[in-house]
């Protein structure tokens, strides 16, 4: 057995769900772009599923099996003994089309979740299964674009004024008022499919010509529902994740800018690239919007059901040229690292870290060299030194201390 170099490349996996790009992932690594299949994402991690390929002396090894060759000397003690595993999954995403209304479950809920799944004999692969492991899923993405996306429910007055003002909703104001918001959204999304056709399909048509009348931007729900209906055409069965583009915040992010996102706020990715960031999981509880399995009773279960205001994180100066982006979980931080060719980045790491090159091109120690859509790791314990001769842009993606 070839020893493990302590700094190698990595390459990714690309992932073609159907709500992906499809040049944004092939032009940043170098592929060509295939039309016929989405690049949606492009992980970076060790997750069984899809792990990275280290590329080692002996020919490419996945990162999950590397890492159990030795764990403690490439994640390190105190991270293998606290979570048995790289805790975190890095990704690249390209967002042409609307993702599903979910929600992740917190730790405890997967456990369970995944355990129950098991004990009932659901395959791990059952397109119906809902809970691939049993880890929680929260996650921090940074906008490569201008970015949009679904990020929890809207305070009670402006979810109250939404009712008022669509005519197809005012039926809702009473039970809303009295029951609140938890029972409302439950008959939303338990309601029978005919009613959900017959209250959504004036609301769809109406927003489908504002939209094509230049009436809407993308800050408006209805701007978003028309852009769903424009990619799959409108059908007689009306999705009802719709509902939920008008009951949650429309959130703008810019480059640079990060949002976190806990177990339990209900979110959907509307359109753009980003940096994605999360604990090792691909638990997703699904109520719409998505041709995968959803599954409202589970959704509803993991639901915070309380008015959220997102924050949009600027990121914090760590240390010259480095921003972090401070995420209240043990399993992963994140920051972007910026070089213009007159600074050198040194650092120690303390866990196993992975760095995507999203611009330029950097020097690891001297030696390796990374360009634009290339990802390396540096293990648990390794000093290392970054350079690059003019701009470049790296994430870097650890565990904290």
């Amino acid at each position: 057995m070839h020893q493990i170099p302590r700094i190698f490349t990595l390459k990714g996996v690309v992932q073609p769900y159907a709500w992906g790009g499809s040049d944004f992932i092939p032009q940043l690594i170098g592929q060509p772009a295939d039309h016929a299949v989405p690049a949606a994402e492009y992980w970076l991690g060790a997750h069984p599923s899809a792990p990275a390929q280290a590329q080692i002396p002996g020919g490419p090894v996945a990162l999950v099996d590397l890492i159990q060759q030795d764990p403690v000397g490439l994640v390190g003690e105190t991270v293998w003994s606290r979570f048995g595993e790289l805790p975190y999954l890095f990704k690249v995403l390209d967002v042409n089309d609307m993702l599903s209304i979910q929600v992740h479950p917190t730790k405890a809920e997967a456990e369970k979740g995944f355990d129950a799944e098991e004990a009932a004999g659901v395959p791990r692969h059952a397109p119906h299964r809902n809970y691939k492991d049993r880890n929680h899923k929260p996650e921090v993405m940074v906008a490569l674009s201008e970015f949009w996306l679904l990020h929890g429910f809207k305070k009670a007055a402006a979810i109250e004024e939404t009712l008022l003002s669509i005519i197809e909703f005012n039926v809702f104001l009473p039970l809303y008022r009295k029951e609140g918001l938890a029972a409302f959204y439950q008959l939303l999304m338990e309601m029978d499919q005919t009613d959900v056709n017959s209250l959504l399909m004036p609301l769809v048509k109406r927003e489908i010509r504002r939209k094509q009348n230049g009436e809407l931007d993308p800050h408006q729900p209805g701007w978003w529902v028309a852009k769903w209906y424009e990619k799959t055409g409108l059908t007689d069965q009306i999705d009802r994740g719709i509902f939920s583009i008008y009951l949650f915040n429309i959130v703008k992010v810019e480059p640079g800018e990060a949002v976190f996102q806990k177990a339990g706020i209900p979110h959907a990715y509307l359109q753009g690239q980003n940096m994605e960031l999360m604990a090792n999981s691909d638990n997703v509880l699904r109520g719409g919007l998505t041709p995968k399995h959803v599954d409202v009773p589970e959704l509803m279960k993991h639901t915070l059901f309380e008015d959220t205001i997102p924050q949009v994180m600027k990121g914090q100066p760590l240390r010259e040229g480095e921003t972090l982006y401070p995420c209240p979980v043990p399993d992963f931080g994140l920051s972007r690292i910026v070089l213009d060719g007159s600074m050198s980045y040194v650092a120690q790491a303390h866990s196993l870290e992975i760095f995507m090159v999203i611009e330029g091109g950097v020097v690891i120690n001297q030696s390796l060299v990374a360009k634009k859509g290339e990802a390396f790791a540096v293990l648990v314990g390794e000093d290392y030194q970054l350079t690059a001769s003019g701009k470049a842009t790296l994430y870097k993606a650890f565990v904290p201390q």
